[in-house]
């Protein structure tokens, strides 16, 4: 199933509610339907009692590591990122006056659903809630080492679209190579700029929860943003970015400039 959250455009003061993809339209909890373009849609994650931990893969992509003209790291390159980074489908990432080169990243993001710590490998899967789409933006300007991305190049108020849907773990663990076997694809006003598949991460979904789990503890709604693929292109103001992932969906995000 892929969940929502979003408001409504002619009653905000209603707040946040929970809505799932019903043909083609949204169902709220208490059946009345809507459509797509009625909502305001927000990062599809419930609120949590703690600070969520956002932590952000690097390099996690061989060919992406190759493209910066890097060796695939043999440890994961992790940096952590704040929740008000994150916006929704259909909303506006804002681009800083006078940046020469700001980035897509189309990235796999995992959600955590109980409370995870000493994780082991075969029963990491237990612990996710489920999947939707990240686009990790980066600004190349500000960029000092690959290694060691600081604040400003990743950790940037609507850097960070999610969503539309958060989908079951269910549903994608049940396909073949479950998470580990999805097409990524990302366009810039319609022009395909990347492609990619999850079964090319250097560390899979298993391997990630098993090692964030041995040294920190991972709670409900925790997110683990797996990396990019190769094919990043800057994004100039007024693009519209499409990051898809198969079987997740489609989040659209506009450049503002700043």
């Amino acid at each position: 199933m892929k969940h929502a959250r979003i408001l409504l455009n002619h009653a905000p003061e209603r707040g946040p509610l929970h809505a799932v993809e019903d043909e083609g339209a949204l169902r709220l909890d208490n059946g009345q339907r809507v459509p797509f373009e009625a909502v305001r849609w927000l990062p599809p994650l419930a609120p949590v009692p703690r600070a969520r931990s956002i932590l952000a893969l690097g390099l996690n992509y061989a060919d992406h590591a190759k493209e910066l003209e890097f060796k695939a790291p043999e440890e994961p390159l992790v940096f952590i990122k704040g929740e008000a980074s994150l916006i929704g489908h259909r909303e506006h990432t804002v681009r800083p006056a006078g940046v020469g080169y700001m980035h897509y990243e189309c990235e796999l993001a995992v959600v955590i659903g109980r409370t995870a710590r000493h994780v082991k490998r075969d029963q990491a899967y237990d612990y996710v809630q489920g999947y939707t789409v990240a686009n990790d933006y980066a600004i190349r300007d500000y960029l000092e080492n690959w290694y060691r991305p600081n604040l400003r190049v990743k950790n940037r108020d609507t850097c960070t679209p999610l969503g539309p849907w958060l989908v079951d773990a269910a549903d994608i663990h049940a396909r073949p190579g479950g998470p580990m076997g999805l097409a990524l694809q990302t366009t810039v006003n319609g022009q395909i700029t990347q492609r990619g598949n999850t079964r090319d991460m250097v560390f899979d979904v298993p391997f990630l929860i098993e090692y964030f789990s041995a040294f920190m503890t991972l709670s409900p709604g925790d997110l683990i943003l797996t990396g990019t693929p190769d094919g990043v292109v800057d994004c100039p103001p007024g693009a519209e970015i499409v990051t898809s992932i198969e079987a997740i969906g489609e989040l659209h995000n506009f450049i503002r400039q700043g």
